[in-house]
């Protein structure tokens, strides 16, 4: 996959996600997919981290989500675990015909969680649903795992395109629900402040400053959660 990177234009939100997972599970093709519709049946594994931008409109805002694919072999984890830092939304993806890629969600979840600076919108993805005679991993433990993890949960397949967009846009629109909230609930707050202030029951510091409007618009500092 050829490395990426779009041109700053203006945008509400940009938002970093990541996609981990063992080696093969199809990462790059789900991003490639969701990206630019193409899928490449020959696809060599990712070397270190590479990341590609995709626009989407909610609310009326436009969203610029900044993807990173990163390497599942072993070898490379030194190197892209910097590239959790920031992260907002992420991806875990196995491989629905190879159950080992599935057992190792837990390390994946665990090394999101060790690595990430702030709590991260994270949806459980079992790829290649389009391999169903060699399937070893069953919808229902997906969902099972999911369940008690905490964690959004879909099937897809970058080869068919089934839920590609659907996993990527469940992650962004999470996120944006969740940073409307605090901020709708700081502007409240705000308002409360001012009501008291002016009622002569409250008093701030001149310059003190909410900082709840600082930085959403960049990815990594947008959404403490």
């Amino acid at each position: 996959m050829a490395f990426y990177v779009e041109e700053e234009h203006t945008q509400d939100y940009l938002f970093k996600i990541v996609l981990v997972g063992d080696s093969a599970v199809g990462k790059s093709n789900l991003l490639a997919r969701f990206a630019r519709d193409e899928f490449y049946s020959n696809s060599k594994s990712t070397i270190g981290v590479e990341f590609q931008t995709q626009k989407m409109v909610i609310d009326g805002k436009e969203i610029k989500a900044q993807i990173w694919d990163t390497a599942g072999q072993e070898r490379f984890r030194a190197v892209t675990s910097a590239y959790y830092r920031g992260a907002v939304g992420a991806l875990i993806v196995y491989d629905i015909s190879r159950r080992q890629t599935f057992e190792n969600v837990g390390r994946w979840l665990n090394e999101l969680n060790t690595y990430s600076d702030m709590n991260v919108v994270t949806i459980l993805v079992g790829n290649k649903s389009d391999l169903k005679e060699s399937r070893e991993v069953s919808v229902e433990e997906g969902k099972a795992l999911a369940e008690v993890e905490g964690l959004f949960f879909m099937e897809t397949s970058a080869l068919d395109s089934s839920n590609v967009t659907a996993a990527f846009q469940t992650v962004v629109k999470e996120i944006y629900d969740i940073l409307s909230r605090k901020v709708f609930q700081s502007q409240e707050n705000k308002k409360q402040e001012n009501l008291l202030l002016g009622n002569g029951k409250a008093v701030t510091l001149e310059g003190e400053t909410s900082d709840a409007d600082e930085g959403v618009r960049r990815f990594g500092s947008c959404c403490s959660f």
